[in-house]
């Protein structure tokens, strides 16, 4: 009993909700602002509408497959969680951490798909054709400008 309280506990822990302008430095570091030409603000307002910033958030969609962490990764496709043939992002599930490397590079590797951007549901209701300004007002992440 003890060993399972300790392990909800070390789960609990590297949970992590960002803060929106925290959120949006982290992607900025992690060169997303303008990756395959998605702005900074859409994978802001991507990550709010699909997981709130929160890292471990997990979504069980109808057909089975579940959605990991920040990005909502779905294990259709992208990541392995043991149920479906396909990895895209050569990745396990577990997303579910405050280390959002793993995550960020997996969505890079979702962008690049096809479908690219389209291919989170929270883009096409939330994001899509929307001034999206207000995602990034006031988090000094501003675009450098070209020489």
């Amino acid at each position: 009993m003890r060993s399972l309280v300790f392990l909800l506990l070390v789960s609990v822990a590297s949970a992590k909700v960002f803060e929106r302008c925290e959120w949006a430095r982290v992607l900025k570091n992690n060169e997303m602002d303008g990756y395959e030409g998605v702005s900074l603000a859409v994978w802001v307002c991507l990550s709010k509408w699909e997981s709130d910033y929160n890292t471990e958030f997990t979504k069980l969609n109808s057909g089975s497959s579940i959605e990991y962490g920040i990005f909502q990764i779905n294990s259709r496709y992208w990541c392995s969680n043991g149920r479906s043939p396909y990895n895209k992002c050569n990745i396990d599930c577990k997303l579910l951490t405050d280390d959002v490397t793993v995550a960020i590079n997996c969505a890079k590797r979702v962008v690049r798909d096809p479908n690219g951007i389209r291919a989170w549901v929270a883009w096409k209701e939330h994001c899509e054709n929307r001034d999206l300004s207000s995602y990034v007002a006031g988090c000094e992440v501003s675009r450098r400008k070209n020489p």
